[in-house]
């Protein structure tokens, strides 16, 4: 018996880091050396220090933690909490006023680091919406908080051109589960058959949009990882400006 034809698309979710922007650093670890150099500065600024080799061990020690937390879909692993970690790491104890100025940084990093956009977003976006496209976000939230994420879009112009969000730090899921998608769902009023989902993650993005049935787009505009552990999307792209054609609302 044939499979039912897919109904029109209504909506586009698309990923945050690495799809809509991706942090501009120069090469490597750049974001991660940015935060330990704001932890190191407000440690000295407090008259305390921390060797930079230890602190360079905690942080990648946090990260994994934060990987385990992310693979395992085991909660968010906050702002708060990497603080705590690195500094028991390196033998720090803080008092809270110099806890809370560490737990600040990363919210400070975050609204700092100069952002890039996925190649023909905007463009795309307006496209879309002028097509009476639905858009929004679902993002795995790493070390800088939803509401500076929402900041940066704005400063960026792009936050008006989405109608509903998922942000991990307020729903308490990550990606593939379903229920990282459902909140923007629910806000797009837009059943998920109807919907596609742009991201960069085989294993997060694509996984989790073909498990609710989600027309797949994988973004290869900032990078294209090697193959991990999740399928291939139904559409592999490089500029978002592909977008309305691909998904047949042009």
């Amino acid at each position: 018996m044939p499979a039912s034809p897919r109904p029109p698309i209504r909506a586009v979710t698309f990923d945050f880091w690495d799809t809509i922007v991706a942090a501009v650093v120069g090469s490597g670890d750049g974001m991660r050396r940015l935060q330990i150099e704001r932890f190191a500065g407000t440690v000295e600024a407090a008259g305390r220090a921390v060797p930079p080799g230890q602190l360079a061990d905690a942080f990648d020690a946090n990260w994994a933690r934060f990987e385990e937390r992310w693979v395992a879909n085991a909660g968010q692993h906050t702002p708060a909490d990497s603080v705590d970690l690195i500094a028991a790491h390196v033998g720090l104890d803080p008092e809270p006023a110099l806890r809370d100025d560490l737990i600040d940084g990363f919210r400070q990093v975050g609204e700092q680091v100069p952002l890039a956009t996925g190649t023909g977003i905007e463009p795309a976006l307006r496209s879309l919406r002028a097509a009476g496209i639905r858009t929004g976000i679902v993002c795995d939230v790493g070390l800088t908080p939803s509401p500076t994420l929402r900041r940066r879009l704005d400063e960026l112009g792009l936050l008006v051109m989405f109608d509903a969000w998922a942000f991990s730090d307020e729903s308490g899921w990550f990606k593939p589960a379903a229920e990282a998608f459902e909140p923007a769902l629910v806000g797009l009023g837009v059943d998920a058959t109807a919907t596609a989902h742009v991201g960069d993650s085989r294993r997060t993005d694509v996984a989790g949009a073909r498990s609710l049935g989600m027309v797949a787009v994988r973004f290869t505009g900032f990078h294209d990882r090697p193959p991990d552990t999740g399928p291939e999307a139904h559409h592999v792209i490089d500029d978002h400006r592909s977008l309305p054609l691909l998904l047949g609302v042009a």
